[in-house]
């Protein structure tokens, strides 16, 4: 029996009006009772790593009309932002099959599809795992929220001969532990360096963040991870640009729970997915 009755969530428009989809997959926080017994971290920990209520910061988007998507399971759990089967070979008391991969730079900071760590290099588990349990997490988890990402992209290139994806997710505040201080902006976009969407997207999108007074940033140190790589095909019509927002704005990231600056941030977006969705096609120009 799956762990999770659905592990995706698919909120969709009353009128799917515009050439969007919003991707939001590590803000889920349904943390299976055996998952949170087998980590040596406490519960708070454990959360670090979570895009917390990123999928509630943008839960504005299908009154704009376009779907959003998002993960009901942890990050910790499973990451979708990470190739199918990206693993550390440390972390299991098995060989790995051969189609594993196992060696990448996100496999060497401990964040591979089945994470070793949270938050500073934080390790959750006190035992080797068992691959066939990681086989049953993607099984799922990840399998189930890229098929309906891939539905969406393709029902949307069908209804109007474009996609732009946008997917979203939050970062820490500071930019190293020893300088708490060096704050990074208060929005990164991330196109891949130019190669996940056309330029109008990305320009429009800093753009209309700007307006609102936010200082905004460019793929340093966050291009865009699987989500945006794999999918963003400008080539095929389907434009794929991350977001990054400073948790500062938003949450006390000690006690993980909003602050003031919720409520703000959350009528910002709103109005940004509505002025985004105003621009359609002018979006794939310079």
């Amino acid at each position: 029996m799956s762990v999770f009755a659905n592990p995706v969530k698919v909120i969709l428009p009353k009128e799917w009006r515009i050439p969007f989809v919003y991707s939001s997959p590590h803000s889920g926080r349904n943390y299976p009772t055996e998952f949170i017994a087998s980590s040596m971290l406490n519960f708070s920990k454990l959360r670090q790593s979570e895009d917390f209520l990123v999928d509630e910061l943008f839960a504005g988007v299908p009154a704009s009309g376009a779907p959003l998507l998002c993960a009901e399971f942890p990050r910790a759990y499973c990451d979708v932002n990470r190739e199918a089967f990206e693993l550390d070979p440390h972390m299991y008391s098995t060989p790995l099959p051969d189609y594993v991969v196992t060696v990448s730079p996100r496999l060497a900071s401990g964040i591979g599809t089945i994470p070793k760590v949270v938050g500073a290099g934080q390790e959750i588990y006190s035992e080797k795992l068992d691959f066939q349990e990681v086989q049953t997490r993607i099984n799922e988890c990840y399998f189930p929220y890229h098929h309906a990402l891939r539905q969406l992209l393709e029902e949307g290139l069908k209804r109007f001969g474009y996609i732009y994806l946008l997917d979203c997710h939050s970062m820490p505040s500071a930019k190293t532990r020893s300088a708490p201080d060096n704050r990074r902006p208060d929005i990164i976009l991330g196109n891949r360096y130019g190669t996940s969407c056309a330029p109008g997207l990305f320009s429009s999108a800093l753009a209309r963040l700007q307006s609102f007074g936010y200082q905004t940033g460019q793929n340093t140190p966050y291009a865009g991870g699987f989500i945006t790589t794999h999918y963003g095909k400008p080539e095929k019509n389907i434009h794929a640009l991350q977001i990054e927002i400073n948790r500062n704005l938003y949450m006390n990231q000690k006690t993980l729970t909003p602050t003031a600056g919720f409520v703000k941030l959350q009528e910002d977006i709103s109005k940004f997915t509505q002025d985004m969705g105003r621009y359609d096609s002018s979006l794939l120009s310079a």
